[in-house]
C-alpha cells in the first residue's frame, strides 16, 4: 500500500519546466592520509575556491580549475584538522562532520553526526562556538543523524537528518532562529531516497540533496528545488534524478551563479575510505 501511494504521488508531481545538464565531473586524489570522506562542499563566489568537511574531522580547501566550462583539475588542497571548543582537533567519535553551510560575513557552520550538533567557525583554523542543541537532537539514529545543513540570505539555518524513519513520513527540518531551534518545518519524502545534503541557491529557492544506494550496483542521486513561503516548503519540483551507477556518493552540494549569470551545482562524492569508491566532483548547469 505504501509503494503504491508513493508511486501517486511522483506521478501527481508538477511537471518542471527546469533541468540540469551535466557539465563534467573529475575525480581526484591526494597523498595526505586524511584526504576521503567529503561529505559537504561550498563554492565560493567566482566558483574557484571551495570548501569541504570529511567523515573524519577535517577542512579541505582547494581550486576547482576549469577550460571551457569542463573541470579538469582540483589544485592547491589543504587539509586541516576541524577544532573542538577548547581549540584542539576533533578525536574518536566527535569527527563526523556531515553538513555546512557560510554565512556571507564568512562564518563556517558544521553539522555531525555521532555526537547530534551543529558548531560554528570564525576560520577553518579557529576553535568552534557551540550552538545549543534541539531536544529531538538525542533521539536520532547514529549515522544517520544531520546530514544537511544550509543558511537562507537572511542568515537563518536549516539542518535535516538523513532518515524520516518511514516511507511515508515527511523529513523534519530543524531551524535556527533567535538563538534557538524550531520544527515547524518538514519536507516530503518520496520513496527509499535518504537526504544527504542542502543549499539556497541565488534564486532564493532550496535544493535538496537526496541518494539512494542499490545493494551491489551503486548509488542514485537526485535533486529537488523547493520554494519556501511563510507556510512551508511546497511540493517542489525534481530536477535530477540519475540512474544507479552514474556517479558516486554524492553527498554534498553548493548552487552558485557564474560569471555569465547561470546557475551551477556542485556535487562532491564520499568515498568512505574504501579502495573502489573515489572523491569525485560532479557540475550541472540549471536550465530553466
Amino acid at each position: 500500500m505504501i509503494r503504491l501511494l508513493l508511486v501517486f504521488l511522483l506521478l501527481a508531481l508538477p511537471a518542471s519546466a527546469a533541468e540540469l545538464q551535466f557539465l563534467s565531473s573529475l575525480s581526484f586524489n591526494n597523498s595526505n592520509g586524511a584526504f576521503g570522506g567529503f561529505s559537504s562542499i561550498h563554492v565560493y563566489p567566482g566558483g574557484q575556491r571551495f570548501l569541504a568537511t570529511s567523515d573524519r574531522g577535517h577542512f579541505m580547501t582547494g581550486e576547482i580549475i576549469r577550460n571551457a566550462g569542463t573541470i579538469t583539475a582540483v589544485e592547491n588542497i589543504q587539509l586541516t584538522p576541524i577544532h573542538n571548543p577548547k581549540g584542539k582537533p576533533l578525536r574518536k567519535h566527535k569527527v563526523d562532520a556531515e553538513g555546512l553551510a557560510v554565512r556571507d560575513d564568512g562564518r563556517i557552520f558544521v553539522s555531525f553526526e555521532a555526537i547530534h550538533r551543529v558548531w560554528s567557525y570564525q576560520s577553518i583554523e579557529g576553535k568552534a562556538a557551540r550552538l545549543p542543541r534541539h531536544a529531538d537532537f538525542k533521539t536520532l539514529q547514529n549515522n544517520s543523524s544531520l546530514e544537511a545543513l544550509a543558511i537562507d540570505n537572511q542568515g537563518l539555518l536549516y539542518t535535516i537528518p538523513e532518515r524520516s524513519g518511514n516511507l511515508d513520513r515527511p523529513f523534519p527540518v530543524y531551524r535556527y532562529s533567535g538563538g534557538k531551534w524550531d520544527q515547524k518545518l518538514s519536507l516530503p519524502r518520496l520513496g527509499e531516497h535518504l537526504v544527504v545534503g542542502a543549499d539556497f541557491g541565488p534564486d532564493g529557492r532550496f535544493y535538496l540533496l537526496e541518494r539512494h544506494y542499490a545493494t551491489l550496483q551503486g548509488f542514485s542521486t537526485r535533486i529537488r528545488r523547493f520554494t519556501l513561503t511563510a507556510n512551508g516548503f511546497g511540493q517542489g519540483e525534481i530536477l535530477l534524478q540519475t540512474p544507479v551507477g552514474r556517479h558516486d556518493n554524492l553527498e554534498g552540494i553548493s548552487v552558485w551563479q557564474d560569471d555569465q549569470g547561470n546557475t551551477r551545482i556542485t556535487l562532491i562524492a564520499d568515498d568512505n575510505f574504501r579502495f573502489f569508491q573515489r572523491t569525485e566532483i560532479v557540475e550541472y548547469l540549471l536550465k530553466e
